[in-house]
Order: structure tokens, then sequence, then C-alpha cells
């Protein structure tokens, strides 16, 4: 019996190793940029559905909505949430454009701070974030996904989010999971399911 037991922690220690991220190499980092640095270019268009969890540190349960993402190049982005509200996010022209339910506003996004955030937000979905300039970037990896760890080097978006974690998984070349980290330690996780990469995207669905 106390065979097995040890047995069994040794397995459940192996595990718990196994699934423990680990640092890339520069060999590996220099390849799976050279990846999707390539690919990235090859996306001029992105749909896809997503679930988003907001966890905030005083609630006993994340906030979950879902919706779909639309993208299309260069700079059209369209966050559409569909449950359990109705709401609309769309970046066109230097301007964002929100529908709340049928309320509608418009932001002038020429500011660099609203260039700053659509440019986090196109390069979060399409993988194209290697802007060593703004942020410094650590690279891990474990058995199912490479992770690439984004903290901000601006104080303009240091207000926003303290670290982004992008998730891509082994065989794929596109973000599966965002999370964005707040300087408090709240966090927004967002799930991307059912993507289709170069799928067709009417000009309309850019329009408030």
């Amino acid at each position: 019996m106390k065979i097995k037991v040890i047995l069994l922690l040794f397995f459940i220690s192996n595990l718990s190793i196994f699934a423990q991220e680990q640092k890339m190499s520069s060999s590996e980092i220099t390849i799976f940029k050279g990846i999707l640095e390539k690919e990235s270019k090859n996306i001029k268009s992105l749909k896809t559905d997503f679930i988003q969890y907001k966890h905030l540190d005083f609630l006993s349960k994340d906030i979950e909505t879902s919706g779909k993402m639309y993208f299309k190049q260069p700079n059209l982005l369209n966050w559409q949430y569909t449950n359990p509200y109705q709401y609309s996010i769309i970046f066109k022209n230097n301007k964002v454009f929100i529908n709340d339910q049928g309320n509608k506003s418009t932001i002038d996004a020429k500011s660099k701070m609203f260039e700053k955030i659509n440019k986090l937000i196109v390069g979060s979905v399409s993988g194209n974030m290697f802007d060593e300039k703004e942020f410094t970037i650590a690279y891990y990896k474990n058995k199912s996904v490479y992770i690439v760890k984004l903290t901000p080097k601006t104080t303009a978006i240091k207000k926003y989010i303290n670290q982004i974690d992008l998730q891509f998984p082994i065989y794929e070349t596109t973000v599966s999971e965002v999370k964005l980290i707040e300087p408090s330690g709240d966090f927004t996780r967002i799930l991307f399911k059912n993507k289709q990469v170069n799928a067709k995207i009417d000009d309309s669905i850019f329009t408030n």
C-alpha cells in the first residue's frame, strides 16, 4: 500500500512539472517569431467566436460574456457582444464607434493613447505584437501552447495594463487566448473559438 502511495505521489509530481511553463530557448524563440511574423502577413481577415471572463477580486465568480469578433486589414475591428447583452465596439478610421443596445456614440481615436489601444487589440488578434520598443517580451511553452508575456514599457499603457499574456496552440499560428492583467491584479481572459482565417467579411460589419 505504501509503495502505491509513493508511486501515485511521484506520478502527480511529474505530471505537475510536465504541465508547468518552461522558458523557450533562443533558437526556439527565433523559429517561433519567424513563423508567426510570416503567417501574420498572410492574415487579411479573421472571424471568430469568443468567450470573455472578467475577474474581479471582490466577486466570487467571474463575469462571463460572449460574442463574435471580426478583423479586417489594415485596421478594421469589431468586438460584437451578443450574450448576455447586445454591445459592439468598432475601430475604424481613427474613431471608435460604440453601440450599447441601440444607444450609439463615437469617440475620436486620433490621440496617441487610442492609437496604442487599437494597435494593442489588433496585435493581440493577429499575433503581430513583437514590438520590443513598446514591451518587454518573455517566451514560454508547455506541452500544448506557446505563451508570450508582454510587459508594457510606456507609462500610458502601464496605467491600464500590467501584463498581456498571449497563448498560441503548438499547431496553430493565431492567438487562442488573450489575458489582460490590470495593475490592481484584476484581469480579463478572452478565449477564441471557431476561428476562420481570411474568411470573407463584408464592410457593413464595420458600420455602427
